[in-house]
């Protein structure tokens, strides 16, 4: 039996960083504002999901959390349980949830088959139920060759082709599609909805409480490594240029986030508390509030922040990382050729001359929006107009439709 009212399960496997879990927060909030009676829940392995607000009839589920090692394997994030058993609980409590929620759409934040595997039967269940199942991916995943590697490794692709009912890349095609080369069939790729990237806006407390900056009145730059935990190296390389006064730069504000080490964190302020025209900040669940107010921006070329880029419409400097993916690399290149931002290979660290003048250049850099890129961040409301469409269409109409 369906719930009498619309619901949206989301499943994001957060496992490090705050990509999935910010992009899966974005499109809930834009759908409860969009339709009043839908309810939208939210399984997340992020240890942090409790620092951020949550719009009524928007909730979340935390999972056991895991780590990534650097050899690739994982690890429980608190409990002194093998990966094996974590796995176990977190599959149980997806699979449970699920169960007794009842949703009308399962949206799977980027990994087909979740962490692991730990959403395949959940899946299984609720393609039986009638649930539109629907895979997000960003609009670009990593080096096709090592995605299709990895696709077939984990037989990612296959469930894809078997048991997704959509898929929605959350940018454009004419920038970019992740798909190719992934090792999907045809029929998959026709599956694919291309919805634009995902409109940021203020949220509410920053309206009622702007962001107060430290310089005053005085324009300053904003420097965002996104969740922190790869981000030394750029933060180290801005810190240095400020340190070497090689010429005059706008003061910047630097936020580290909160998967930075601890201890990089603590040299970061103390270096920082030595230069008049830096202000460092460990970690906000509302960057927009200072984005917003920035002149310009530099950041690494994960997704949120390059929405955010988009969305506020800042001169921006992309310096991406190209390990362990080249994501960040490929959506740089990509973004520059479109002509929406500046990117400053990381293989130029640490050159503070090379990062001087970008620094010194960069407000005076046309914004994103001069690009002239049509559709650009139409992706909220092209989600909101397909949930629409697939929660008015009856439960019979569903499992026919998928021919279950």
């Amino acid at each position: 039996m369906r719930a009498s009212t619309p619901r949206i399960l989301i499943y994001s496997h957060d496992s490090f960083g705050l990509g999935h879990l910010r992009r899966c927060r974005a499109i809930a909030h834009s759908l409860v504002g969009e339709f009043s009676e839908l309810s939208v829940l939210i399984l997340s392995g992020s240890p942090i999901i409790g620092s951020f607000d949550f719009r009524t009839r928007v909730d979340f589920v935390r999972i056991p959390g895991v780590i990534k090692l650097r050899n690739g394997d994982y690890t429980s994030l608190s409990l002194h349980l093998d990966i094996e058993e974590t796995l176990a609980i977190r599959s149980s409590i997806i699979e449970h949830t699920a169960s007794v929620f009842r949703p009308d759409i399962f949206l799977v934040d980027k990994e087909p088959l979740g962490l692991r595997g730990e959403v395949r039967h959940t899946l299984e269940q609720l393609s039986r139920a009638g649930t539109r199942l629907v895979l997000g991916l960003r609009d670009v995943m990593d080096d096709p060759e090592a995605l299709a590697l990895e696709w077939a490794r984990k037989g990612a692709a296959s469930v894809v082709d078997s048991l997704y009912d959509d898929i929605w890349v959350y940018g454009l095609k004419s920038i970019h599609d992740p798909l190719i080369g992934a090792g999907v069939s045809e029929a998959s790729r026709q599956k694919a909805l291309f919805t634009g990237y995902l409109r940021r806006d203020l949220p509410a407390a920053a309206l009622a409480a702007p962001f107060r900056s430290p310089f005053g009145s005085e324009p300053y730059l904003l420097v965002s490594p996104g969740g922190g935990g790869d981000g030394a190296e750029l933060v180290d390389w801005v810190i240095r240029t400020y340190e070497a006064h090689v010429r005059p730069l706008f003061p910047a504000i630097i936020v580290l986030g909160p998967f930075m080490e601890q201890e990089r964190q603590a040299q970061f302020v103390e270096r920082a508390a030595r230069v008049r025209d830096l202000h460092v900040i460990s970690f906000t669940p509302q960057i927009e509030s200072i984005m917003a107010q920035a002149t310009a921006i530099v950041g690494m070329g994960g997704y949120n922040v390059f929405c955010e880029i988009l969305s506020f419409d800042k001169p921006t400097l992309l310096v991406p990382r190209v390990v362990p993916r080249r994501e960040q690399a490929i959506r740089a290149s990509l973004a520059a050729e479109a002509g929406l931002v500046q990117v400053l290979p990381i293989d130029h660290y640490p050159d503070v001359g090379a990062m001087a003048d970008a620094l010194a250049a960069l407000p005076v850099r046309a914004p994103p929006s001069h690009a002239g890129v049509p559709h650009l961040l139409d992706g909220l409301d092209v989600i909101g107009r397909e949930v629409g469409r697939l929660i008015a269409r009856p439960q019979q109409a569903r499992l026919a439709a998928a021919g279950r």
